[in-house]
């Protein structure tokens, strides 16, 4: 709505203007605070614009074998935050809310696995701003299962995520959250989001 986008608007400008004002004055800047979300609550309102689960992060439950493409099905979900107003993936919860946790990815700890998702985000997804300051993974509990958290803040610059996948190997997409998906937008339509979302 056109209000809500003047608010979040006139945000972004002052948060840049602070940070501009950080750096001249010679401070350090502030890291933006992060609220940890009642994951019970959360996920017992289901998936919407702001909320999705994924069962795994790399392991094909079906195909019974790590897969890129579960891999790349994250990563466009957090691109589509990022392009969006931000939201929380919760890895390790099925679909229909039911926890799965984090032990079919077979990590050896939960270092290990933030780690391989932290290596994603670098490797994977291109942005003019520093993309993990506005990605927080965490771990939570959750119906007696260990599941990964992802909080996503609004990037102030558009994200692009680089396709691993076989179908589009290599090709650079963009994406946006819509309702409870996330769907790529071609790179010949993404102009005008972008001009729209990310005012200069």
């Amino acid at each position: 709505e056109y209000q809500s986008f003047l608010k979040l608007r006139r945000e972004l400008m002052a948060e840049i203007i602070r940070e501009g004002y950080e750096k001249l004055a010679g401070k350090r800047a502030v890291e933006p605070v992060v609220e940890e979300v009642d994951i019970e609550r959360l996920i017992a309102g289901g998936e919407s614009d702001a909320v999705e689960f994924k069962s795994t992060l790399r392991w094909d439950l079906h195909a019974r074998k790590n897969s890129v493409d579960m891999e790349h099905a994250v990563l466009k979900t957090l691109a589509g935050f990022l392009n969006y107003k931000g939201g929380t993936l919760l890895i390790g919860v099925a679909d229909d809310g039911t926890p799965v946790g984090i032990e079919p990815d077979a990590f050896r700890n939960e270092d290990h696995m933030l780690g391989h998702f932290n290596n994603l985000v670098r490797d994977k997804m291109l942005s003019q701003t520093p993309i993990r300051h506005w990605i927080h993974p965490r771990f939570d509990d959750y119906g007696g299962a260990r599941v990964m958290v992802v909080e996503c803040q609004r990037s102030p610059k558009p994200v692009y995520l680089i396709d691993a996948t076989e179908a589009g190997k290599g090709r650079q997409k963009f994406y946006a959250r819509f309702a409870a998906s996330t769907e790529e937008i071609p790179i010949s339509q993404a102009q005008g989001y972008i001009d729209a979302w990310f005012p200069d």
